[in-house]
C-alpha cells in the first residue's frame, strides 16, 4: 500500500530534537582522512588543516577541567570556526570530520535546527543543556532572519562563555566571492561578542554535486510516477499543492519524522512556488530529504523551476540555491536506483 505524507502528522518530544543532533546519515562515515581536497583549489588544503587545528585545540579547551582534590576550575573560553564557501565544496564534510573527532557531549545541528530547539525548549534550558557540551556544529549559519541571527548569537555568547567550542559553515553565491567576503564580515558582526574567538576560513571550488553530472531529469509521467510508488515498497506518493498545504499545518521540527522510515518520495504535479511561506517551507523539506538520503521523483515542472526568478532574486537567494543543489542530487539518486 502506498504511503502519503499528507496522512502523517508526527509529534516530537522536546527531548528528541537534542538526541537527533547527529550529523545525517550520509555523514556517518567520514573524517579528515576521506576529505580528498582539489589539486586546483588550494583553499580546501588550508580549510582541512583549519578544520584538524580547531579540533585539537577544542579538545583543549574542555581538558584539565578538575584541579587538586577534583575541585573545579572555572571553564575555559570555548573556540570558533567559520567555514565560508559556496554550494557543495565539502564544507559539510569538515564539519561532521569535526563532529566525529571530538569527545562527547556533542551536537550537530543546522541553524534553522538550532532555532527550533530553543522555541521548543525555551533560551535558558537550551543553554543549561547544552553547556557541558565539547561543541556545537553548525551547519548553514544563516543572516537573512537577523531576530534568529541574534537568537542564536546570544545562545552562542552564553555556551562559548561555558567553555563551549562553535564550528559552522555558510554559504557563498557562486561567482560572488567579494559578496562572500562581505558575508562573513556580516557574521563576525552580528555575533558581536564571538567576533574575537571565530576564525573565518574559506573554502573555494565547484558544486561537488554537479560536477560532470547532466541537467535537471526531466519529469515523469504521472502515471510512470503512480506505478513507481505502488511497485517500491516504503515509497510515498502525493500530490504537490496538497502536500505543500499539509507542511503548513506541520511545524518545520517535525518534517524530519514525517519522512522517516521513507524510501522514496514521489510528488505529482510540481509546479513553480510563487509564495514565498510555500518555498522557505519546500527549503527545509528538502534540507530533510537531503540529510536522510531519500530519493525524489516528481511530476510537473523540472525541480531547477520550483524557485522562481522573482524568489531567486530576493533576500532568501542562499536558501533556495541550495536546496535547488540537493532536490538536483536527490531526483538523480532516483535515477539511478530506477536503472
Amino acid at each position: 500500500m502506498t504511503l502519503h505524507l499528507c496522512d502523517r502528522n508526527p509529534t516530537v518530544a522536546p527531548e528528541t530534537l537534542i538526541a537527533e543532533m547527529v550529523p545525517p546519515s550520509t555523514f556517518d562515515d567520514v573524517s579528515f582522512d576521506t576529505y580528498i581536497p582539489s589539486p586546483s583549489e588550494p583553499s580546501q588544503t588550508a580549510a582541512l588543516a583549519a578544520a584538524r587545528s580547531f579540533a585539537d585545540r577544542a579538545r583543549q579547551v574542555r581538558g584539565g577541567k578538575h584541579g587538586f582534590f577534583g575541585r573545579r576550575h572555572a571553564p575555559k573560553q570555548g573556540i570558533g570556526l567559520y567555514l565560508d564557501g559556496g554550494f557543495g565544496v565539502g564544507k559539510t564534510h569538515l564539519l561532521a570530520s569535526i563532529y566525529h573527532a571530538m569527545p562527547g557531549p556533542k551536537a550537530f545541528a543546522t541553524f534553522v535546527e538550532l532555532t527550533q530547539l530553543v522555541g521548543a525548549l525555551g533560551f535558558i534550558n537550551t543553554v543549561e543543556r547544552l553547556s557541558e557540551h565539547t561543541v556545537i556544529c553548525i551547519d548553514e549559519f544563516e543572516l537573512d532572519d537577523p531576530g534568529d541571527t541574534m537568537l542564536v548569537s546570544r545562545l552562542l555568547t552564553e555556551l562559548s562563555g561555558k567553555g563551549v567550542s562553535i564550528a559552522t559553515t555558510s554559504n557563498t553565491l557562486p561567482g560572488q566571492l567579494g559578496e562572500g567576503r562581505f558575508a562573513a564580515q556580516d557574521f563576525l558582526r552580528e555575533i558581536r561578542k564571538l567576533s574575537a574567538i571565530f576564525e573565518p576560513v574559506r573554502v573555494d571550488g565547484p558544486d561537488y554535486r554537479h560536477r560532470d553530472l547532466p541537467p535537471a531529469p526531466d519529469p515523469r509521467t504521472d502515471a510512470e510516477l503512480g506505478g513507481l510508488a505502488e511497485t517500491t515498497p516504503g515509497a510515498s506518493l502525493d500530490d504537490f499543492t496538497a502536500l505543500c498545504e499539509h507542511l503548513s499545518t506541520l511545524h518545520p521540527s517535525k518534517y524530519k519524522a514525517l519522512v522517516d522510515g521513507v524510501s522514496l518520495v514521489c510528488v505529482s504535479d510540481v509546479s513553480p512556488a510563487t509564495d514565498q511561506s510555500v518555498a522557505l517551507r519546500l527549503v527545509v523539506l528538502a534540507d530533510r530529504l537531503y540529510d536522510a538520503g531519500i530519493p525524489l521523483t516528481t511530476s510537473g515542472c523540472k525541480l531547477d523551476e520550483i524557485f522562481t526568478e522573482e524568489m531567486l532574486a530576493g533576500g532568501y537567494r542562499k536558501k533556495y540555491l541550495r536546496a535547488t543543489s540537493r532536490l538536483l542530487a536527490l531526483s538523480r539518486f532516483a535515477e539511478a536506483d530506477a536503472a
